[in-house]
């Protein structure tokens, strides 16, 4: 790294730093902890704004000449530029987390991929499970340390700015996408063919899946890896892990499941039905969910029609996906003041050719009288933005519309 390099990264770390001290971070902390043990101060908002983030602070304006030093101060900038932009609720910290060099053995079989030369085009892929023989072939993960290498990350980054911001080692636990994960396996057309055709090929590589991401969890906390997600940890499928239930009363500084938020998702089977849902998914979800101390399920799949599955499977579920592809009327009133709506607006709302003000406030609105009807703690969150068509202002406004309606 460059002197010059160092130096741009180290007064973006004081900026940082500087954002992190105002004390409206911790008023944020104070709501996401009252949202999250379910007694609302308000809705709250969280723009995430994921491809378009290359609109907002494009690579031209990175002013570093190292790949690795443009790779922290694009994630420092983003940071930076949320704050001074959104105002929404996300906490700004000091903190730098980094994760451990892992070594995962992964399942012993994997998929072939095929990129485009466009650098945000589609893909495909060549499912390696294509019989049972290659089915039997498939290991479960195991995961290790590269000790050597994770502590020269550490230790370079300690001196590049561990000064200014608090560095240190911090690997979350993941979530399980059981059956998205097995389609990439499978195939998804194939996958939906065999549950009619051959359910227990289905039921055989979910089981697979299920025992394999069970012993890959219980490895690595055995082995001391995963961090508590109980603070500035993104978790679910857009929030924020500040709790106060978390970890458990008898905590004593090993990590437990129980200590942690778990998540569980399963896209593909958006237009499968309840039955077929809880048959090849909730069952092998349910196992890995019980586990953990709080739950968290869904990601862009609608929900509203197997909501009384999820309650019925998943203990302690606190947080429910509400897409926008969602009925939010019937979501809300069976999710009541017992459990959060973490609703997702439509992003074409800024992605679109045109940005509709009126469409965005009525939407917002809506959401919120119907949650305020239902007693329900509502999360507000923009994501899944891959363009807005390069008028970055259209997160700004859709910010303030935001801010506008839960004051209202």
């Amino acid at each position: 790294m460059t002197p010059n390099d160092r130096s741009i990264l180290r007064d973006l770390a004081r900026r940082v730093a500087e954002v992190a001290a105002d004390p409206i971070q911790d008023e944020r902390r104070t709501l996401w902890r009252a949202q999250n043990r379910l007694q609302p101060i308000r809705p709250l908002i969280f723009i995430s704004p994921e491809g378009s983030w290359i609109e907002l602070a494009p690579e031209a304006s990175l002013q570093c000449q190292d790949d690795d030093a443009r790779g922290v101060e694009r994630a420092l900038r983003q940071r930076l530029y949320a704050q001074e932009h959104f105002h929404d609720d996300t906490v700004c910290d000091a903190d730098y987390r980094l994760g451990r060099i892992l070594r995962d053995t992964g399942w012993g079989v994997g998929e072939t991929i095929t990129r485009p030369e466009e650098s945000r085009g589609a893909y495909v892929w060549d499912a390696p499970i294509k019989t049972r023989a290659d089915l039997e072939r498939m290991t479960q993960p195991t995961v290790a340390v590269d000790e050597a290498a994770s502590a020269r990350v550490l230790a370079f980054y300690q001196d590049l700015f561990g000064d200014i911001l608090n560095v240190y080692f911090h690997n979350p636990v993941g979530g399980y996408a059981l059956v998205d994960e097995w389609t990439r396996l499978r195939g998804i057309t194939q996958t939906f063919m065999d549950m009619s055709d051959d359910p227990q090929f289905v039921h055989d590589g979910m089981r697979t899946l299920m025992e394999g991401r069970l012993a890959r969890t219980a490895s690595m906390l055995e082995q001391g890896l995963l961090g508590v997600n109980n603070a500035n940890d993104y978790v679910g499928s857009g929030s924020w892990g500040w709790s106060d239930e978390l970890p458990q009363p008898d905590f004593a500084g090993t990590v437990r499941w129980q200590d942690l938020w778990g998540f569980c998702a399963a896209q593909i089977m958006s237009e499968v039905s309840p039955a077929m849902h809880e048959e090849f998914v909730l069952q092998y979800e349910a196992p890995i969910a019980e586990r953990f101390g709080l739950n968290i399920y869904g990601c862009c799949e609608p929900l509203h029609r197997k909501l009384d599955l999820l309650k019925r499977h998943i203990p302690r579920l606190r947080r429910v996906s509400i897409s926008p592809w969602a009925d939010k009327a019937m979501s809300a009133e069976q999710l009541g003041d017992q459990i959060i709506f973490n609703w997702k607006p439509n992003p074409a709302v800024l992605a679109g050719v045109d940005f509709d003000e009126n469409w965005a406030r009525r939407d917002i609105r809506e959401t919120i009288d119907i949650c305020r009807a239902n007693g329900c703690a509502l999360d507000i969150v923009m994501k899944d933005t891959h363009t807005c068509q390069n008028q970055p202002w259209r997160f700004d406004r859709w910010a303030e519309i935001a801010r506008e309606e839960v004051e209202r």
